[in-house]
């Protein structure tokens, strides 16, 4: 049998609870809203999907999985081309809240920055050359020495969606550290990933998304794709990112197995949401 799809702790269900009509209603306004900054469908740092509607849905993922409030400071590791930036210019307060946006390849910085940033300041958006083989081969910045420029808990809210699919372990592990210092006490990291267990490895029930046929790699936690380079597509054993987020100072708040995996479920891949410990936690 499955395991169940959703684990979630009582204090996230009870403290933060929006009000869904009120919400939907945001949502399709934003999906709606033409003069939104969007970028070509052409452009090679889109990614797959309609931008819009993906970031939409995100957006709705931080506030009712994630608890994501208009006045929170967010960091968001990966941001791209703004998919997520964009739906957020609509939820953050503009006083109170903040927006912080880091990438490795500096075409969706430099879009960010001038199609976003001048109509919405408080939202910014920084290039930092980290190394990748897939996407900044010639980056300047080691991801296993990573160390981000930004002060010790700056942020209530961190972003890192599609980001672990594409990481080694080490570098997941520097990551995670890097965030949990960077969080005040009880902020949350929301963060997807290819969660790999029997259900999944086996496909057990025959529907999992054909393109990740995941093969262990050797001994260790990392499971990739054959038919593809090692970090296009990286899954972990179950697991292995509940101790690396513990290890982190973390508290697993929403453990919530994704439909990539051939089972029902309001998103494709898996999520976490974690919220820092404080510090006698």
């Amino acid at each position: 049998m499955n395991q169940p799809a959703l684990r979630h702790a009582d204090s996230l269900q009870s403290d933060w609870q929006p009000n869904e009509d009120r919400l939907e209603g945001m949502l399709q306004t934003l999906l709606d809203n033409r003069f939104l900054p969007q970028p070509d469908s052409n452009n090679v740092f889109v990614g797959d999907g309609n931008y819009r509607a993906v970031g939409t849905e995100f957006l709705g993922h931080f506030i009712r999985l994630g608890g994501l409030k208009p006045e929170s400071s967010v960091l968001d590791i990966g941001c791209g081309i703004g998919r997520m930036a964009v739906p957020l210019t609509q939820y953050l307060d503009a006083d109170k809240g903040r927006y912080v946006g880091i990438d490795p390849v500096d075409g969706g910085i430099s879009w960010c920055r001038q199609f976003v940033a001048p109509v919405y300041p408080n939202f910014t958006f920084q290039h930092v050359d980290i190394s990748h083989e897939l996407y900044n081969p010639s980056g300047k910045i080691n991801g296993k020495a990573l160390k981000l420029p930004y002060p010790d808990r700056q942020f209530d809210f961190a972003i890192m969606t599609s980001i672990v699919t594409h990481l080694p372990p080490d570098e997941v592990l520097v990551y995670l550290s890097e965030i949990g210092r960077m969080l005040k006490p009880g902020g949350r990291l929301f963060m997807t990933a290819f969660v790999v267990d029997r259900v999944a490895a086996a496909n057990e029930n025959g529907r999992r998304d054909p393109r990740l046929a995941f093969n262990r790699s050797g001994d260790g936690p990392c499971w990739f794709v054959p038919t593809l380079p090692p970090l296009a597509a990286v899954g972990f054993d179950d697991g292995f990112l509940d101790r690396a987020l513990e290890r982190a100072g973390f508290r697993i708040a929403l453990k919530s197995l994704g439909h990539w995996r051939g089972q029902d479920a309001g998103h494709y891949q898996d999520v976490f949401v974690a919220e820092r410990r404080g510090m006698s936690g």
